[in-house]
């Protein structure tokens, strides 16, 4: 019986933590940036809760904090998740064209990828028709760490994002699959100096793959391109890079995206 109880007691308190989490991102909705003694007073809880609280949302980009005045608004990260949620089918729809041409120009497999919680999630797929892969990727899960696209968005999304997801076990899934920490944030430094993401059958055995970052208007990443194929194939390709690049860029101007790749 006690421990039924206690068990109980940790749900309702799991429970009450995140119906505060959410009172905390309404009411930063509201506008403007707000203290954790503000915070608390609104919600009615100890400050030390409310900080809490609000530590564990910034670690997750769904709020951040001015270092200076140690005040907090809304994280850039809710625009991406709700990008996913309202605008799935728009991304898709805009995203198509692209990827039939990237297909085609590559003879290969062309993919429109997504950040989902902690896994790389296609919404997207074109494949020409000389590719000698039939694979459907549509809707399968892979891991962040062994995949291009993973790569991708890990090296120019938020850094909030990128220390949780790198702070994770990972698996190994093939015995190219990268799982060392060091090794994989030298990958992703290289990738923000040349644009790109690759993998190298850390996926699955004899299979290769490159991706570039998609943007949105506001200039943060919202998905990525994405091309794969068999090794041999794909390490011969000499323009496959440029490929991939245009056509992520092409994909960002479609979004509304004008600037230049952001810093991060």
């Amino acid at each position: 019986m006690s421990n039924g109880a206690n068990d109980t007691d940790a749900k309702d308190i799991g429970v009450r933590s995140v119906d505060r989490a959410i009172g905390i991102l309404d009411l930063l909705a509201q506008g403007g940036w707000r203290t954790g003694a503000e915070v608390a007073r609104e919600l009615k809880v100890h400050r030390s809760t409310a900080l809490r609280l609000l530590g564990t949302l910034e670690r997750h980009a769904l709020v951040e904090r001015d270092r200076r005045t140690a005040r907090y608004r809304l994280g850039r990260r809710l625009a991406q998740l709700a990008s996913v949620v309202t605008g799935e089918f728009d991304l898709r729809d805009v995203a198509r064209p692209v990827c039939e041409r990237l297909a085609a120009a590559a003879g290969e497999t062309a993919t429109l990828d997504v950040l989902v919680g902690d896994v790389i999630v296609p919404i997207e797929q074109a494949t020409a028709s000389t590719s000698v892969v039939s694979v459907s990727w549509l809707g399968r899960r892979t891991p962040v760490h062994s995949t291009a696209s993973g790569k991708a968005i890990l090296a120019f999304g938020p850094v909030a994002v990128r220390e949780r997801l790198l702070a994770e076990p990972m698996e190994r899934l093939t015995p190219h699959t990268i799982i060392d920490r060091g090794e994989l944030e030298a990958q992703l430094d290289e990738a923000r100096r040349v644009g790109i993401a690759r993998t190298h059958e850390e996926l699955e055995v004899g299979l290769d793959a490159i991706a570039a970052p998609v943007f949105g208007a506001d200039g943060e990443v919202v998905a990525a391109l994405d091309v794969s194929g068999p090794s041999h194939r794909l390490r011969a390709a000499v323009e496959l890079d440029r490929l991939t690049r245009d056509g992520a860029a092409e994909l960002s101007r479609r979004l509304g995206h004008r600037g230049k790749r952001p810093e991060t």
